[in-house]
């Protein structure tokens, strides 16, 4: 798959995740995806993508850059939004705080297969 669609898929995927579209997550996600170096699968992917959406109502992808090796993605993402309780351990409950979650991806065909990512927990924290 070369640079220009794979990076369309992704956008699309944001998309899908800023829509809360759940029902369409299969279409960018695999069965057997990993995220972390754990096999949660899409039904655990869906999950995590859920709790987050009711702990952070306000939550919004942003994708601040993007960079695309096929089969794999690097990416960016901005966040901006008011978490309701407790976040990453810190308790935000409510306020406002910006943040930044550098991710990585890989592809197999146009779903993704593995997740790799890490949020900037030192922004939140010097927020709180």
């Amino acid at each position: 798959m070369d640079e220009i669609n794979l990076s369309a898929v992704y956008r699309s995927y944001i998309a899908c995740l800023n829509r809360q579209d759940w029902s369409q997550l299969g279409v960018f996600v695999g069965d057997d995806v990993i995220h972390n170096g754990k096999r949660i699968g899409l039904s655990g992917y869906r999950e995590m993508l859920e709790r987050d959406f009711r702990e952070i109502p306000d939550l919004r992808f942003e994708v601040q850059f993007l960079v695309c090796e096929p089969p794999r993605i690097a990416s960016r993402l901005h966040f901006d939004c008011r978490p309701s309780g407790m976040f990453l351990g810190l308790p935000v409950r409510g306020k406002r705080v910006a943040f930044a979650e550098n991710v990585f991806y890989e592809f197999c065909g146009d779903k993704i297969q593995q997740v790799w990512s890490v949020i900037d927990k030192a922004a939140i924290e010097s927020q709180v």
